[in-house]
């Protein structure tokens, strides 16, 4: 698999939004909640996680571009790890940077490195309507309503090969075939950026 963005895409000022900041936020949340003693991140962008955990936990990266400066060079899809050798591993917005072929053969890598726990993220191509009331003496109320891009192919953009709700990749699809290799404990489909879904994986 060959790089597809050059270092410089990952500039904090370029690369960190609201919305990518508010999936980080989901990110350290349920690593938080497991709370496991080691750590691989694959594809760590611009190592905001190794920065904010190194110190807290056995925290490993992997990459195929060794300009970031991962700990192991490789591909998800054939990672040069043995097996369960991670407590946790985390996946977030990779998956649909490579063909949705071989989405299954990534998932059983995932299944085949980790000991037990899988975080993952991926991106879901719809329609969102928000409605958000807020009294100052009452919880906020909110609600989303979302309908995906059904009626569109996916077509590689220079970056994502796929997302989640068009007509070849239906949220069906990707749930059957992540349930094939773990048990989904959680699911998290984040008000403030619902392009990002999460799925708090457990191994079979």
């Amino acid at each position: 698999m060959e790089v597809q963005v050059d270092s410089s895409h990952y500039d904090f000022f370029k690369y960190v939004d609201i919305d990518r900041f508010n999936s980080f936020y989901y990110q350290l949340l349920l690593i938080k909640k497991i709370c496991p003693k080691s750590i691989l991140d694959i594809g760590p962008g611009n190592n905001f996680l190794r920065d904010l955990l190194s110190k807290e936990f056995d925290f490993k990266t992997i990459d195929i571009d060794s300009e970031l400066d991962p700990d192991f060079n490789g591909s998800v899809d054939a990672m040069p790890l043995e097996n369960n050798s991670f407590d946790l591993v985390c996946c977030f917005q990779v998956l649909e940077h490579l063909p949705f072929d071989k989405f299954d053969q990534c998932l059983s890598e995932l299944n085949r490195v980790s000991r037990e726990n899988v975080l993952l993220s991926l991106p879901y191509s719809r329609l969102d309507l928000k409605f958000s009331f807020k009294f100052t003496i009452f919880k906020e109320l909110r609600l989303l309503i979302t309908i995906p891009k059904f009626y569109k192919k996916n077509k590689f953009d220079g970056q994502h090969y796929w997302e989640i709700g068009r007509r070849n990749t239906p949220s069906r699809l990707v749930q059957e075939m992540i349930e094939k290799y773990f048990v989904i404990e959680e699911v998290i489909n984040p008000f403030e950026n619902p392009y990002h879904i999460f799925y708090k994986l457990r191994k079979k």
